[in-house]
């Protein structure tokens, strides 16, 4: 298991931040995934299905071919595998991925509602807009196309409605950050939005 070790030690730190601060909705759960493009190579690394994240270890972490077959690894891979694999295909510059099920991101999913440019730092690591992706079943190939399609946009954070948030980036640590960034956003929008009033966003 020694295999890409310092990658599999990296996931781990940010599944545990994440589940700490909340943005897989559940202490206890195992909801959400992280994953890692391997450079210059059809592989992945990504959390395993249905273990709590802070009790993962190192050799709990899968790697993954891009047809979906186990490398190396003890467990079974994320359901969410398949989707994963089509955001790399699709987005060359995209390094890891961050699926998060976080509080005020899943507001505008279950909404469907996307989260337009509000604050400039947020806007140039993230894009424009937050789209809302179609719902589609957790770990469906419906799903997995349906990403597949809405990442093409260059954007690194959307929504998946009814379900949660995704947040890429070139690296893990940029993907981390990006999913909040999306949450400050989110948060921040949802407030301003309670008060009724009209709401500034970014110029063109």
């Amino acid at each position: 298991m020694k295999k890409y070790l310092s990658i599999r030690e990296n996931i781990i730190d940010c599944c545990q931040w994440l589940c700490r601060h909340g943005y897989f909705g559940s202490y206890l759960s195992a909801g959400g995934n992280v994953s890692v493009r391997i450079p210059d190579k059809h592989m992945l690394v990504i959390t395993p299905s249905g273990k709590p994240y802070m009790d993962l270890v190192p050799s709990d972490i899968c790697v993954v071919d891009f047809d979906s077959d186990l490398v190396d690894g003890n467990h079974v891979p994320s359901i969410e595998t398949g989707m994963h694999i089509g955001i790399y295909e699709r987005r060359p510059d995209v390094g890891a991925v961050v699926h998060t099920h976080q509080t005020y991101a899943s507001v505008f999913a279950l909404l469907n509602l996307s989260i337009p440019a509000l604050f400039d730092e947020v806007t140039m690591a993230i894009g424009g807009t937050v789209d809302v992706i179609p719902y589609a079943k957790s770990g469906s190939p419906q799903l997995a196309e349906n990403v597949k399609q809405a990442v093409g946009n260059g954007c690194n954070c959307y929504t998946l409605q009814n379900h949660g948030a995704l947040n890429l980036g070139k690296t893990l640590d940029a993907a981390w950050k990006n999913a909040e960034l999306l949450e400050k956003s989110a948060h921040v929008y949802h407030c301003a939005l309670c008060t009724g009033r009209p709401i500034t966003t970014l110029p063109d």
